[in-house]
């Protein structure tokens, strides 16, 4: 080989090897390019996925806020229901508890032995009976504490009186029967006699 041909593939060989340095060198940019470029793409990424996260913490918590809110306004509209329920109840029955004291009364105070008034006596009877089952079946039920201990929630001390054999604080008389609802709301507490110890 001439020392001309020696030179042009020498030539040749720094031309190839120049211009695979020259390759390499832009492989090497286009990579770290591409790696700035990816950084940065994670980054703005990461920064839009913690902003999603933070937006759907927050819309959680509204939803939260939301159920709890919608959960009292049902409680609060149960707790309105049934005080005007009771309301009305009450209402009710301090009307018709008056016409209860009545026919009781007409029944007590009826002469039983004559036989001309013992059908109307009857016929007050069931009326009587009828009501206090009408006003049951709706929750009104009557306070009748004969025999019982003395209850300040339910009863109403008219008077004490010493009784023979019977332990203080016990009901020996009802006056007045009393009235509450099926609850244990008492409409009306039982006017009652109360006995005592002796003196």
């Amino acid at each position: 080989m001439s020392e001309e041909q020696k030179k042009t593939v020498e030539e040749a060989i720094e031309t190839v090897l120049g211009d695979e340095a020259v390759e390499a060198e832009l492989v090497e940019e286009v990579v770290a390019d591409k790696g700035d470029d990816q950084a940065a793409l994670i980054e703005e990424l990461t920064k839009k996925l913690a902003a999603a996260e933070e937006e759907i913490k927050e819309q959680k918590d509204l939803v939260i806020r939301a159920q709890a809110f919608s959960q009292n306004e049902i409680r609060k509209a149960g707790i309105d229901a049934e005080n005007r329920r009771k309301s009305v109840l009450k209402t009710f029955a301090n009307a018709l508890t008056p016409v209860v004291d009545h026919l009781e009364l007409a029944i007590l105070h009826a002469d039983k032995e004559n036989e001309t008034l013992k059908p109307m006596v009857d016929g007050v009877q069931m009326t009587l009976t009828e009501l206090l089952k009408a006003i049951s079946s709706i929750g009104i039920q009557q306070i009748d504490p004969m025999g019982e201990a003395l209850n300040p929630e339910k009863h109403q001390a008219m008077s004490m009186q010493f009784v023979e054999g019977v332990e203080p604080n016990q009901v020996v008389a009802v006056m007045q029967k009393g009235y509450e609802l099926s609850g244990g709301q008492v409409i009306r507490p039982a006017m009652v006699v109360v006995s005592k110890a002796a003196e």
